[in-house]
């Protein structure tokens, strides 16, 4: 679409700064508070700019979490067209920069969706069940996070303090690891009937599951990750997310070893990581694979591994875009 004003907004947690531009011209900025009023106040007073229209606009800011949704709520509301872009995203386009501030944050903002006004990717929301679901896993993860942040002095205790010492330090933090587990457990059920629940959820929780070393919680974070296989459909953009797929480093007469990258969804990837793991050990096929790769080929243990992830990540959508689920012993059919 040709867009004709271009804003940027810098977000906060309790403040949003607007930078507006109309083509490459600056024409003001306005810092106003992060809350739904205030954006809708501001959204009229665009109205009043001489040749402002809304379809002719693109709002354009960094994905920052939680503090986005009312920005985006508000505009997708109207009807307005939103752009929602990675911040490295940002700040690698724009080459060496000094300095910072909310304005000019903004302002660099705007100044993006100018420059790369014809293959900016519009922001779609996800489907409501998907959004509860991926509330859901993250709850359930701060849950495990804070049993870890408990148990580890514990366990270190008990290794280097007396008994009595240790005895004592287990009883205090009894009642809340109890509860913890419990939260954990109903977090657990709570996503179980939230995807039995959907038909579409259910169907894909299924696939993907089906795949050996695939288990639940990561087929969730997989669903959440690809909102459900919509933003992300083929499996070589899903292994470049992960942090999977391996890139060359060569320049001129040097000639560098393929590595994976650390721009990644590190919980994604720590996930497949431990998927490859298991599926080592109970799929038979990768099993033999592993072994001949690292016993008979002598290849690095990490990189054969990796080469494991990206197995299960073809697995997965080959069950996916086909609706099947996986078949050990499957066999193609000849024409």
């Amino acid at each position: 679409m040709e867009f004709e004003f271009f804003i940027g907004i810098d977000v906060s947690k309790s403040e949003l700064d607007f930078a507006v531009q109309q083509g490459a011209r600056f024409l003001f900025h306005r810092e106003i508070a992060n809350e739904a009023l205030a954006i809708n106040a501001f959204i009229k007073e665009l109205g009043k700019l001489p040749g402002f229209r809304l379809d002719k606009a693109v709002f354009c800011m960094e994905h920052t979490g939680i503090y986005n949704n009312h920005s985006l709520t508000s505009l997708y509301k109207k009807k307005a067209h939103i752009c929602l872009e990675a911040a490295t995203q940002i700040k690698n386009s724009l080459g060496n920069i000094r300095g910072k501030n909310d304005k000019i944050d903004a302002i660099r903002i705007a100044n993006y969706a100018y420059d790369k006004r014809e293959k900016l990717r519009l922001w779609e929301p996800k489907r409501e069940v998907v959004q509860q679901l991926g509330h859901l896993a993250a709850t359930r993860l701060r849950l495990i996070t804070v049993k870890k942040q408990l148990k580890t002095p514990l366990k270190e205790h008990a290794a280097f303090s007396s008994g009595k010492v240790t005895k004592q330090s287990l009883l205090v933090c009894k009642h809340s690891l109890k509860a913890i587990d419990e939260d954990i457990v109903r977090a657990d059920k709570a996503i179980e009937q939230l995807i039995k629940a959907d038909a579409e959820l259910d169907r894909l929780f299924t696939l993907v599951t089906s795949v050996s070393g695939i288990g639940k919680v990561t087929a969730v974070q997989v669903i959440i990750a690809t909102n459900e296989f919509k933003s992300i459909n083929n499996p070589k953009q899903f292994a470049c997310y992960s942090g999977i797929a391996p890139f060359t480093d060569d320049s001129g007469k040097i000639t560098k070893k393929a590595r994976v990258s650390h721009m990644a969804n590190k919980k994604v990837k720590t996930l497949l990581h431990l998927s490859a793991i298991v599926a080592i050990q109970y799929n038979q096929d990768l099993k033999l694979f592993y072994q001949r790769k690292v016993l008979e080929e002598k290849k690095n243990k990490m990189s054969v591994i990796n080469a494991v992830r990206n197995k299960l990540i073809l697995r997965i959508f080959a069950c996916v875009n086909q609706n099947r689920v996986y078949e050990k012993n499957y066999q193609r059919l000849l024409a």
